[in-house]
């Protein structure tokens, strides 16, 4: 019986899922292994790590495997792509299937079918297939291109409301809470913190936006709507060029489905989005569930290429 391995490579963790034709056998979680987020001593060890539980978890020897599904962002970036393919190679048999990880996503929802899936996570990135088959990405360039609506958007953007917030005469507990959370004296040494380079990892800063939000800081609060609304943006663009691709005078907007730690567990970028959108699109269909990536990571590692 032939074996399949299902990879989620996302900037803070990686799920894999280990699978038959019947069903899915085990899934494992670990840190990060994208060479943009780590250090490759780091991702060769949270990868061993995983295929080690997998092994002892299961019986079954990796190089068993007839095919592997990873999803990752950055799929087009050669430090990333590279290292994949080398890693696993080292160590997993069978054929690598090696894509974005808003595709996977999309999989996991749509299997093959008209659909639209936005990804905010630790980055962010938007993909839809059309009628005809084509899949359509938008944004997606990375941290310091775009990212709309992903942790790094809202710890970073939080920084720039709560600045801006002294010049606008407004109260904000953001920027305080910044330095309690980076361990800073003070505001001055976090404007330094802030503009140092390498630049500092934003993405941290998020959940605590998010509870600041929740306490009632409006700052907050306008950051959470923001990114929602920036994403619904990029989501009209998406289905915009999908309208164009399907040539049809009673177009209908294809269904919307998210995923990522943000949209799945951050209610008013969640509400934000949806929100926008139907400003637009009334009638558009929003999945309820956040979709599961790595069964569309499974799904395409059984379909093939």
């Amino acid at each position: 019986m032939p074996y399949y391995l299902a990879v989620d490579a996302g900037g803070t963790k990686t799920d894999f899922a280990l699978a038959d034709e019947t069903g899915e056998l085990v899934r494992v979680r670990t840190g990060s292994i994208q060479r943009q987020r780590v250090k490759e001593e780091t991702a060769r060890e949270n990868l061993g790590e995983a295929l080690r539980r997998l092994e002892a978890e299961t019986g079954v020897a990796m190089r068993s495997v007839a095919r592997c599904c990873i999803g990752t962002s950055g799929e087009s970036v050669p430090l990333i792509t590279d290292w994949l393919r080398e890693a696993f190679a080292a160590s997993v048999g069978g054929e690598l299937l090696l894509l974005s990880d808003v595709e996977i996503a999309l999989d996991a929802c749509f299997q093959g079918e008209r659909g639209v899936l936005v990804l905010a996570g630790t980055g962010s990135n938007l993909a839809g297939r059309a009628a005809t088959g084509e899949i359509i990405t938008v944004g997606g360039w990375g941290p310091n291109l775009s990212d709309q609506g992903s942790g790094q958007f809202l710890g970073l953007e939080a920084l720039r409301r709560g600045f801006l917030a002294i010049d606008q005469e407004r109260e904000t507990t953001l920027l305080d809470r910044a330095c309690a959370h980076w361990k800073l004296e003070s505001r001055n040494a976090l404007i330094e913190f802030a503009n140092s380079n390498p630049a500092p990892n934003f993405t941290t800063f998020a959940p605590i936006v998010v509870s600041a939000a929740e306490e009632g800081d409006l700052v907050a609060q306008e950051v959470l709507e923001k990114a929602g609304e920036d994403l619904a943006y990029l989501a009209g663009l998406l289905i915009g060029r999908i309208r164009k691709l399907e040539s049809t005078h009673a177009f209908v907007a294809p269904p919307v489905a998210v995923t990522g730690s943000i949209l799945a567990n951050v209610a008013p970028v969640r509400e934000g989005l949806i929100r926008a959108l139907r400003l637009t699109y009334p009638e558009i269909q929003m999945l309820d569930a956040p979709a599961d990536p790595v069964l569309g990571a499974l799904w395409r590692a059984r379909r093939g290429a």
